[in-house]
């Protein structure tokens, strides 16, 4: 009662995080501040800090901030500061991150290249097998090595195991 707030504050549903609650909280809050304090704005650094409220002649220099302008544009002097003072950093991002996509669809090309390539062998390897299959019969022949070869994983990769897909639904 030090303040005079008859108030109950519900601790318990605060704590529980619920949104709703938690926003009824802080709209009571904030009416309470504008009645007790109507020419201040809150400082919440200087309160933490131990300091005390500003004086209404520094006050004074500065518009009022009604309930509906604190929630349009509270962040907006942090944001244009922001932009101003890591304008010059945003651009060298930007820059980076363009060539950093260049590169990746280098790599894409060139992983699709030899993916096509790889693949062009087995289908030749498949026909041969097919037309002959006396040469997958073979343990140390030469397909036998090729398939060897395209078949095998590095250690740690798994190949993951293909769904079946259901009858009513068509694969691309």
């Amino acid at each position: 009662m030090k303040h005079q707030i008859d108030k109950v504050i519900p601790v318990e549903a605060l704590t529980k995080c619920k949104m709703q609650d938690n926003l009824e909280f802080l709209q009571w809050a904030k009416k309470y501040w504008d009645l007790k304090f109507p020419d201040h704005d809150y400082d919440a650094v200087a309160r933490r800090k131990g300091g005390a409220l500003p004086s209404s002649n520094s006050a004074a220099g500065r518009a009022p901030v009604s309930t509906g302008a604190a929630r349009r544009g509270a962040a907006a002097p942090r944001v244009a500061r922001t932009a101003a003072a890591g304008g010059h950093n945003m651009a060298a991002l930007q820059a980076e991150n363009a060539t950093l996509k260049e590169t990746v669809a280098g790599l894409e090309r060139e992983r699709d290249f030899y993916f096509s390539k790889l693949r062009d062998i087995e289908l030749l390897i498949q026909q041969a097998v097919e037309e002959d299959p006396e040469l997958d019969k073979a343990e140390d022949g030469l397909v036998k090595q090729f398939q060897l070869i395209l078949y095998s994983t590095e250690e740690g990769f798994e190949i993951p195991e293909e769904a079946e897909p259901l009858d009513d639904q068509e694969t691309f």
